[in-house]
């Protein structure tokens, strides 16, 4: 398996130890910065790096300004660790693109969870590991879905039908299962020509081709699979 990378980026030495020891003896490459300019470079420099774990309160730029500057170039998901408290404050990490907030001091188990939760999320619905060929991606954050970084206009079914195939992603899922999950309803065979009205609406918004998809396929005699 792929090696997950994690960047610190906090002023503190006795953090950034703290952090580095904790997560590389649970199996992760780390790479640490003190200020913001410098992990700017860093992850320009390793597009790979999965995940960002940062301080708010830092000289020259504080994290909420570097978070900024990063999302121009990057959907990396990012874990705000920091001292401060306050509910403004969190509103505003949110919405500098931050997916996750932690306040110190931290539980070590708690980072962990967090930690993982935001990298396997990544992989899954952006594309991150898979078929490397592949250059289109979708991505579902904060209850939105996105192709490629571009807002995918889709209706409150569409949408929870693709959250449900990605959620599956890989498998194949039968109609029986689809209907009943997303319409909440028992399936009888007429519901077959609503999910098929439904399935072709979403391939026309997810798919560059909707006659030859590939993010959604057919499985013949099993239903529909989400790659």
């Amino acid at each position: 398996m792929e090696q997950r990378k994690v960047l610190i980026v906090d002023d503190e030495p006795d953090i950034r130890e703290i952090l580095n020891l904790l997560l590389s003896s649970n199996g992760y490459e780390v790479l640490s910065s003190a200020d913001g300019e410098n992990a700017i470079r860093i992850l320009k420099e390793n597009p790979t790096i999965d995940l960002i774990i940062l301080d708010i309160m830092m000289p020259h730029e504080d994290g909420v300004q570097v978070l900024r500057k990063i999302r121009e170039f990057s959907k990396v998901p990012a874990l705000f660790l920091t001292a401060k408290i306050h509910e403004n404050d969190k509103a505003e990490a949110y919405e500098s693109g931050g997916d996750d907030y932690l306040t110190k001091p931290f539980s070590q188990n708690e980072l962990l969870m967090k930690v993982n939760s935001l990298i396997r999320r990544y992989r899954e619905y952006s594309g991150g590991v898979g078929d490397n060929n592949r250059t289109d991606s979708i991505e579902i954050k904060d209850k939105r879905a996105y192709k490629n970084g571009k807002l995918l206009n889709l209706t409150d079914t569409e949408f929870d039908m693709l959250v449900f195939f990605i959620e599956n992603r890989g498998k194949p899922v039968d109609a029986k299962t689809l209907y009943e999950k997303i319409w909440d309803e028992k399936y009888v065979p007429s519901a077959q020509n609503t999910i098929m009205v439904h399935i072709l609406n979403l391939r026309k918004k997810i798919e560059d081709d909707h006659t030859n998809p590939v993010f959604l396929k057919t499985i013949w005699g099993k239903g529909y699979q989400f790659d």
